[in-house]
């Protein structure tokens, strides 16, 4: 069963932004723009923090719409919501990946 995302039109600005307010949350979304084809599973995110802390990070960003995961047996891939963020916002994404890039989490041996 997959988790609860927000639908498209109850995605807020500020619920985004509050999300993408963490250092942590900001290198997940960088590290999914070098994969945004394909998304990336939870285990890829290891080397940016704790089990415990990436599900809590990763839920952040689930609820508030800037990702979407859905179970691949024990497994969960997640991808970014690039055409919904677009449609309601657009053009902030992809600021948002040039400033996470720039991320000190986003190091030549993190980057997928």
């Amino acid at each position: 069963m997959s988790p609860p995302h927000p639908d498209a039109d109850q995605i807020t600005l500020s619920a985004v932004l509050a999300a993408l307010g963490d250092e942590t949350r900001l290198a997940i979304v960088g590290h999914l723009s070098l994969c945004e084809n394909v998304g990336m599973v939870c285990g890829q995110f290891l080397d940016l923090t704790s089990k415990t802390n990436l599900t809590y990070h990763i839920a952040k960003l689930r609820e508030a719409g800037v990702v979407n995961v859905t179970p691949e047996g024990t497994r969960r891939r997640v991808t970014l919501r690039r055409g919904d963020l677009d449609d309601r916002f657009p053009g902030f994404l992809d600021t948002i990946i040039a400033a996470a890039i720039k991320s000190p989490l986003m190091t030549c041996d993190a980057a997928i």
